[in-house]
Formats: structure tokens, C-alpha cells, sequence
């Protein structure tokens, strides 16, 4: 069994962890800990899995008794808890925030986007930064075309986002007074996640220069991610969806569809959906998934795998929530 541990247990990534780990056939869920709600019995604060589970949040961390460590705390948070803590030699660590996303010879965190860095992960990586939720959605809509040098042209992504993806901390804009019958863009062209998307394309393809215009929006729902792209590309549509075909034939979790898909076609479950479509010369680029799942916990749990030598799909079989 592997031996888990979670540091910044109260949020939504971790619920969302949590749950999907009490039904992993090959984990051992050690502790949860939170400064927040130590002592604070879990399903008081992650209130949907009662019945699930009879565990407290914990007030200490033990690093010896687990395997792995899941990092859900704050952007910053996991940098500071390395540096003041001893880590011991074989524990495997999986950062949820963005500390560890950008390679920039300070760590030797792997970026977790299984469809990209897999070998790396199954060939004895200890540390992997999860991606952003927004970068996972634009990346997996681009890189089969970095992939094969396609990525010639300024492109440009809309996203809708849904309040989760703000996390569970209280503020203004996930109060359901504001955010219910309500959109507004947010860090348009300057989003933080934007570093890490150009990272992966330029590793792929390094004569990528052109312009990423984003523009990210607050949707009116709890979860999920729209990502909607187009640029220029001269390939035909038949040719641009064997391409992607081909790409993602033997990843898990990301599937090429021939009808436009919708939130509710990936919430709750570890997917990506991408639908292609060619309209004069742009090519037009749809992503759909869920922002906790595999923009988050899903994910994670994904790469535990791949870093234990177990089957990649192992604990993640969910179905959308589609009526």
C-alpha cells in the first residue's frame, strides 16, 4: 500500500483528493493535516464525504510514515514548508500549487502533465509540480500541434472558469450574489498560469515565438473549464484530427470528440474532451475539464501513479455528471 500524507487539507483540491484517494484499492490515507481546522473532524469541513470516512485533521506531520506527500496549501506555502522541513531521502512529493512549475534550476520538480513528461514520472522522478487548471486546459488543446511545429501564428483563447477554481477561500467573487447570472474577464493577456504554458509549447516546438492572447473569464457555475482556441493553421480538418488522434492514442485521460463538448460531459470525472473544427483558415480549438479533477486532484493522483508503476487509470474511473 502507499502511505499518504496531505498538507493544506481544508481546501477543494484536498476534498477532492481526499476523496478519490478513500477508494484507491492501493492507498493507505495516513493523515490530513490543516492549521486551519486541526483537530476538526474532515467531514465537517468536506461535508459530502460522510460515511466515508472517521478521521480528524491533523495538527502534526509525520514525514517518516508516508510515501508520498500531496501539497494543497497556498501558492508560496510548499517552497516554505521544503525549506523548513527535513525531507526524508525517498518521500515523493506532488505540489499542487505553482512553486515548482517553472524549470528554472532551483528544484528538481517534474511538470506533472502526464501527456507531455510521462517517462520522466515512471523513471524515478521523486518530485512533481501539478499544473495550473487554465494551463492544462490551453496545453493539451496545443501541444499536438507543437508536437509536429504548427504553432506559427499569434493564438488566441478564451476561458471560462468556473468558482472553484478560485479555491475555497471566501472573497468577493465567489459569493453566489455576485457570481450567480454573472461573467467578467479577469487578468486578461497577464494570467500567472501563462509562464508555465509557454514553458511546455516552447519545449516542444522551440521556434514558437508568436503571442498567446488570453482572456480569462468568471463563468456562473461551481466547476469546470471551457477553453476555447483558434489560430492560423493551412492543414486540412482531416488532417489536423489525425494528428491530434495519434497524439493522445495512448493517453488515458484525453479524447477527441466529433461533437462540440459541453462542462457536463467532463465534470467529475479525470477527462479532457477536445473538439476540432476548421473554419476558413483558422483552426478552432475546444477543451473541456474539470478544474479539481483534472485541472487538480485527478491529476495528481494520476502522477502517484506514474510514479508508483501502477496502472495510470487506477482510482480515477468517475462518470460525468451529465444529467
Amino acid at each position: 500500500m502507499i502511505r499518504v500524507g496531505i498538507i493544506g487539507g481544508s481546501g477543494y483540491a484536498a476534498g477532492e483528493l481526499v476523496r478519490i484517494l478513500l477508494n484507491h484499492p492501493d492507498v493507505e490515507l495516513k493523515w490530513v493535516h490543516s492549521r486551519t481546522v486541526a483537530g476538526q473532524r474532515i467531514v465537517d469541513v468536506h461535508q459530502g464525504l460522510h460515511g466515508e470516512i472517521d478521521m480528524s485533521f491533523s495538527n502534526t506531520i509525520d514525514l517518516k510514515n508516508i510515501d508520498v506527500l500531496f501539497c494543497c496549501r497556498p501558492a508560496g506555502k510548499t517552497r516554505e514548508f521544503i525549506e523548513t522541513h527535513t525531507i526524508p531521502e525517498d518521500l515523493k512529493i506532488i505540489d499542487l500549487a505553482r512553486d515548482h512549475r517553472i524549470e528554472d534550476g532551483s528544484h528538481d520538480f517534474i511538470y506533472g502533465l502526464s501527456e507531455l513528461n510521462r517517462k520522466p514520472m515512471v523513471r524515478g522522478a521523486k518530485h512533481v509540480a501539478n499544473p495550473g487548471c487554465l494551463a492544462m486546459a490551453v496545453e493539451l488543446s496545443l501541444i499536438p500541434l507543437a508536437k509536429n511545429l504548427l504553432l506559427n501564428s499569434d493564438i488566441h483563447t478564451t476561458i471560462v472558469t468556473g468558482a472553484t477554481s478560485e479555491g475555497a477561500e471566501r472573497r468577493p467573487t465567489t459569493h453566489y450574489a455576485w457570481r450567480n447570472d454573472n461573467m467578467v474577464v479577469y487578468r486578461p493577456f497577464a494570467h500567472p498560469q501563462m509562464p508555465e504554458i509557454l514553458q511546455v509549447l516552447r519545449a516542444m516546438q522551440q521556434s514558437f515565438d508568436s503571442q498567446i492572447h488570453m482572456l480569462p473569464m468568471r463563468g456562473s457555475f461551481s466547476r469546470g473549464i471551457m477553453a476555447v482556441s483558434y489560430l492560423d493553421c493551412p492543414l486540412e480538418l482531416t488532417e489536423i484530427i489525425r494528428i491530434y488522434s495519434e497524439y493522445f492514442a495512448d493517453h488515458n485521460f484525453t479524447f477527441i470528440t466529433s461533437k462540440i463538448p459541453d462542462l457536463k460531459d467532463v465534470v467529475n470525472t479525470n477527462k479532457c474532451i477536445i473538439h476540432l473544427d476548421k473554419i476558413g483558415g483558422k483552426l478552432l480549438i475546444t477543451a473541456v475539464i474539470d478544474n479539481l479533477l483534472k485541472g487538480g486532484a485527478g491529476n495528481a493522483v494520476h502522477t502517484m501513479n506514474l510514479l508508483f508503476g501502477l496502472q495510470e487509470t487506477t482510482g480515477l474511473t468517475m462518470k460525468a455528471t451529465g444529467y
